[in-house]
């Protein structure tokens, strides 16, 4: 599948009427969605592109810090992979973009937390905090279904706007209320940043108390 394909399947997806998450649409309107294509998610072949985007798009924002934006990276496989496989490469990919932040000598968006046991905990690269919605064909949330794996990064301090100028628990609401409808129950693993960490939330599967995040970044 070509870099054009896998970009309109995607933006096919965030199009889609259930879709709940309206953030991601507006970014899509804005012209502010980015997909970045990539090969396999149990690989590293793409790794060093992806982490360069990454740095792009922080410093990009910092020129321009207004209204939602996403970056999507969407891989052209595998599709077969059962939930607890997907969170691992996921945190493998994640893992080797933090090593290369930090070989670089980025330094971490001391506005959150690195480690993710802490409630504050997000990730950083080229100097700006991302959190991270991982999507995926196994997923159990239909929310989170899509046709092939994909880890959409979204900057921490967007939100953090958003709440200052009181529009954040409008959006979170909207969000939630089509989740429902999607789904017909609310994600247990949602929690706005402070009240648990957001670790639990990348991947989208329902994990439990005693579950721990197999990530530490080198700068904690």
């Amino acid at each position: 599948m070509d870099a054009d394909d896998l970009e309109k399947e995607f933006q096919d997806r965030i199009r889609d009427a259930a879709f709940p998450c309206v953030g991601a649409k507006s970014a899509l309107a804005r012209g502010s969605l980015k997909v970045v294509p990539a090969r396999d998610l149990t690989s590293a072949w793409n790794d060093v592109a992806i982490h360069r985007e990454l740095l792009a798009w922080s410093r990009d924002y910092r020129d321009e810090p207004e209204g939602l934006r996403s970056l999507a990276v969407v891989f052209e496989g595998p599709l077969d992979l059962s939930e607890p496989d997907f969170e691992a490469w996921m945190w493998q990919r994640i893992q080797s973009f933090a090593d290369k932040d930090a070989w670089l000598g980025q330094p971490y968006d001391r506005s959150v937390s690195p480690d993710p046991e802490d409630p504050h905990f997000s990730l950083s690269f080229g100097g700006n905090a991302f959190f991270v919605v991982g999507l995926h064909p196994g997923a159990s949330r239909p929310a989170r279904r899509f046709p092939r794996p994909a880890l959409v990064f979204n900057l921490h301090d967007q939100f953090e706007r958003l709440r200052d100028e009181g529009r954040y628990e409008r959006l979170r609401e909207r969000i939630l209320e089509r989740d429902l409808a999607m789904a017909g129950s609310l994600n247990p693993m949602l929690a706005r940043h402070g009240e648990a960490s957001e670790a639990r939330q990348y991947s989208g599967r329902k994990v439990g108390e005693d579950w721990a995040c197999p990530f530490k970044d080198p700068r904690e």
